[in-house]
């Protein structure tokens, strides 16, 4: 344990050491894993808290496991390690376009998975790429272990299903199979180390010509990720083709209620979500 200023931060050797100083502390204390984001807030005076647990000394929480029918990523794998992973490239090649856009790379030396994660942010990149292969979160406590759906993890803005004892352990990926296409597409002001307008996982099976698995799931659009369930429902069991695409871009509107920001506006967001859609089902189709 060390003093910074009038805070105190514990440094746990092990994640039961963790989830202990969780357990004692509870609300008062503050995870802190890379930083990337909490070390802006301190900054500038918008994050308050007594107690800070640095698991960044915490190697268990690193790591991904390559196993028989997914990746176990652990909380703590940067995003630099996840963009130069085989496995991720083979198996999730979405999640290693996404982090390949998340800041710089003192940024993506830095930010972990399981802080992307925990932030909540509606515009967090990782976010659709996780709905779309339907990931789970798997959390640890004294008390037990469990896992958690990606699609009922975050509750709202900035709020997820995390008790006060509570530290996200991993990510569980199913793996993609070789005739599944999955794409992430991210809008953003620039090209690079810019926070996003619209982003998109993607992700199709084409199986006997016609639909077999569809997911799209749509970041920075609303206060969580939204999966575009009314556009999935158009296109699966459906032979592809030009005027399903259009089909399935016009049922974005039900799927869809964007958000008007600082960075964009509502009808903007709309208008982007269904080209991004219009790609990558012609880029399907031409494979």
């Amino acid at each position: 344990m060390i003093r910074l200023q009038h805070n105190v931060v514990h440094r746990p050797r092990t994640i039961d050491d963790a989830c202990t100083l969780l357990a004692e502390y509870g609300p008062s204390a503050q995870l802190l894993a890379g930083g990337t984001d909490i070390m802006v807030l301190l900054n500038a005076g918008l994050l308050q808290a007594d107690v800070f647990i640095d698991l960044w000394p915490l190697d268990e929480l690193r790591g991904i496991d390559d196993l028989p029918d997914s990746l176990r990523i652990g909380a703590l794998t940067t995003f630099s390690q996840i963009l130069r992973s085989p496995a991720v490239e083979r198996f999730a090649p979405a999640l290693a376009a996404a982090a390949r856009t998340i800041g710089a790379a003192q940024i993506q030396n830095r930010g972990t998975i399981g802080g992307n994660i925990a932030n909540a942010s509606p515009a967090a990149d990782s976010l659709p790429v996780l709905s779309c292969l339907d990931a789970d979160i798997e959390l640890a406590s004294v008390r037990s272990r469990r896992r958690v759906s990606i699609h009922s993890f975050h509750t709202g803005y900035r709020k997820t299903a995390l008790a006060a004892d509570e530290m996200i352990v991993a990510v569980h990926l199913p793996k993609t199979r070789t005739d599944e296409r999955i794409e992430f597409y991210k809008v953003g002001t620039r090209r690079a180390q810019a926070i996003s307008k619209v982003v998109l996982g993607a992700r199709m099976q084409i199986a006997g010509g016609i639909v077999e698995h569809i997911a799209l799931a749509y970041g920075s659009v609303a206060p969580t990720v939204v999966r575009a369930r009314a556009a999935e429902a158009i296109l699966l069991g459906q032979y592809p083709s030009p005027e399903l695409a259009s089909r399935a871009v016009a049922a974005l509107d039900r799927d869809l209620k964007p958000i008007t920001d600082l960075r964009s506006s509502a009808a903007y967001r709309r208008r982007v979500a269904g080209n991004l859609l219009e790609r990558f089902l012609r880029k399907a189709l031409q494979h």
